[in-house]
């Protein structure tokens, strides 16, 4: 595969920035798109035609592959401005290793670093001044890559495009959620798609989260495939249990989940706190059982869009179980040390924040 240096990315920037007329408070998650974005093209076996440009809409055949066959993957980022001013990423160089996971995963070629990294770091450079300074706002990035071949056919393509857009976003959920315990559909099964960020995991998934709407649930809380026994992701975050003194979260030894880069901060955040944290496979009835017994203290779900959200209410079948977040302390003091550290107001000890 030939590499493309950083050097080599032509950039062309916009005349009036956009920025102008919007107002980065109180600014909804995914609607708004800053004035430039990253495209790279992919075929005949290298990288090529890398460009920094105006945000502008793609032009593409009817018989793009990737519309038809789903091989499109993503990631999702978030970029700060600390309290010096400048912009730091949270731990992008392990978004870069979950792409290229996810890429072998759906047959996609490998996207260099050069590429993910520095044309991120570029284009962020370039568009910084739109990453806003408000409490739990920040810079969210997009990198994702699709399969661009123009003919049908259920093969891997042999052209993709990498993109990189960028959008400025307040909290992705405002108020602690409702969850239905979902036993009848699927997200992922072991040997499928679930630890990869592909598309279609995110389609798939949005009928189970209609219905549970139609309950009056916010998200679901996933189960495994053949008992619908022991929970899994929650809607599009990991989820962590506080029973006792212990924290724990269902591991990743099957492959049906993804492997989050803020449950590892939280992982590790929790060790710091001085809880038991346990990785393991733990089924809605140990959660109930606790529930029951009083020692259920908190349930809340980690992710790049959501960071910590906390969950208010759990519903499996007919038995409901309600928290009262306003007295919780582990999923706030968990939010106060990521933001601290990514905002700049404390040490950044483990090295998770890049600076642009």
């Amino acid at each position: 595969m030939i590499m493309i240096a950083a050097a080599d990315i032509n950039i062309t920037k916009v005349e009036r920035s956009k920025l102008n007329d919007i107002n980065l408070e109180n600014i909804p998650f995914g609607k708004y798109f800053t004035d430039h974005m990253l495209e790279v093209d992919y075929e005949d076996g290298e990288w090529k035609n890398a460009e920094i440009k105006p945000y502008q809409p793609l032009l593409m055949e009817p018989s793009l592959a990737a519309i038809h066959y789903g091989q499109a993957i993503f990631e999702g980022i978030k970029t700060y401005k600390n309290t010096a001013g400048e912009a730091a990423v949270f731990r992008p160089m392990d978004n870069f290793k979950r792409f290229n996971i996810s890429a072998e995963r759906m047959q996609m070629p490998q996207v260099p670093e050069e590429l993910f990294i520095e044309g991120m770091r570029m284009l962020i450079n370039i568009d910084k001044s739109w990453i806003p300074s408000q409490e739990d706002h920040s810079l969210y990035i997009r990198p994702f890559m699709f399969s661009s071949d123009e003919m049908i056919g259920v093969r891997p393509s042999e052209k993709y495009k990498f993109m990189i857009i960028l959008s400025p976003t307040g909290p992705y959920y405002s108020a602690p959620m409702r969850i239905y315990v979902e036993e009848h559909y699927v997200r992922a099964v072991p040997g499928g798609v679930g630890y990869a960020k592909a598309a279609g995991n995110y389609g798939g998934a949005m009928y189970a989260t209609a219905q549970a709407k139609l309950k009056g649930y916010d998200q679901v809380l996933w189960t495994d495939a053949f008992e619908h026994k022991y929970v899994q992701e929650c809607g599009t975050m990991n989820v962590f249990f506080i029973i006792g003194n212990r924290a724990i979260t269902p591991d990743l030894k099957e492959g049906t989940i993804l492997a989050g880069v803020t449950r590892d901060s939280t992982l590790v955040l929790l060790k710091e706190m001085g809880f038991e944290v346990e990785e393991r496979e733990l089924s809605i009835d140990d959660v109930m059982d606790a529930h029951k017994a009083g020692i259920l203290y908190e349930v809340f779900g980690t992710g790049t869009a959501a960071t910590i959200s906390f969950i208010k209410e759990l519903r499996y079948k007919d038995y409901v179980m309600e928290f009262d977040t306003e007295k919780w302390k582990t999923a706030p003091e968990l939010k106060r040390r990521l933001n601290a550290i990514r905002y700049g107001q404390e040490p950044d000890n483990f090295g998770w924040m890049y600076k642009i």
